[in-house]
């Protein structure tokens, strides 16, 4: 299959299209018209555009070029050497790439429309962004260890530590070397060296502020206070109630990658004017 004729082809389908989306009122739109100048001579046009708009019939001729490298002058003078020769009708010449600075200045000069028409690149399928602000106000709960106590017992508080900073998102090291810390109990009761409860923790959150204030944190301190964990009794010396307040902004870009066919970019001043999606 020739790649050249499949190109204007999708040239001829994507300015349909166009029409279709200004609400032209098409006449014509074909693919390898000859038309007759002035001259008596025949030219090969690749697609011809033949719309109606506000009560003005617009005729437009388009010479396609399939190529992978910049389009020259020299077939910009040529394309105007073949409108030159035809009835009130206008020229756009489209590429995949892109057109040399000679070419881009003649084609300013006689009124020549020069187009990019290809598959979206990377990144180019950006329609839109919806951006997300949070403010994040979270109460913690955390706990100064006895660790003397608890190397005593064979518990591994710095192993612990260590564990928890490595599940953390994100991971910036921050329980490693803090002296509260949070803590997986059991229940809410806190109990002293002979078991009895001396206080919960619901009864001490009963005593803070539903929100940050200038008194935070908070902090509780005991002598002779244990907390029921999964290594069993804990032996703290403060509970602490603190804040993490955080700002996020975070943006979703809608990517109609897989939906666009084709944009369509002005050479002069690389404006995209056309994203055509697929049915």
């Amino acid at each position: 299959m020739n790649p050249n004729i499949e190109y204007e082809r999708f040239t001829l389908e994507v300015f349909r299209q166009l029409s279709s989306y200004h609400h032209y009122n098409i006449k014509n739109v074909q693919h390898n018209v000859k038309l007759e100048g002035h001259s008596g001579c025949k030219h090969q046009i690749d697609v011809y555009w033949e719309y109606e708009y506000k009560g003005v019939v617009h005729r437009i001729a388009i010479e396609c070029k399939n190529y992978n490298n910049s389009v020259s002058k020299d077939k910009v003078c040529a394309f105007h050497g073949v409108l030159s020769d035809l009835d009130n009708i206008k020229g756009i010449m489209v590429t995949k790439k892109c057109y040399q600075s000679g070419a881009r200045k003649y084609a300013k000069q006689y009124g020549i429309l020069l187009k990019e028409l290809r598959e979206p690149g990377y990144g180019e399928t950006i329609i839109g962004e919806i951006e997300h602000n949070f403010h994040i106000e979270m109460r913690q709960t955390l706990f100064k260890v006895d660790e003397k106590w608890a190397n005593d017992h064979n518990i591994d508080i710095e192993g612990y530590k260590e564990r928890i900073d490595f599940i953390s998102v994100p991971n910036t090291h921050k329980w490693r070397n803090a002296t509260h810390i949070p803590l997986p109990f059991k229940d809410r009761l806190i109990s002293n060296s002979k078991g009895i409860i001396i206080t919960t923790l619901d009864l001490l959150e009963k005593k803070i502020p539903d929100h940050p204030t200038d008194d935070f944190p908070i902090v509780f301190q005991y002598d002779d206070a244990y907390l029921s964990t999964s290594w069993g009794p804990l032996k703290i010396l403060e509970v602490m109630y603190a804040y993490q307040i955080e700002d996020r902004r975070n943006i979703i870009s809608i990517d109609a990658e897989g939906f666009v066919k084709a944009i369509l970019k002005d050479a002069f001043n690389d404006k995209t004017d056309l994203l055509v999606m697929r049915y």
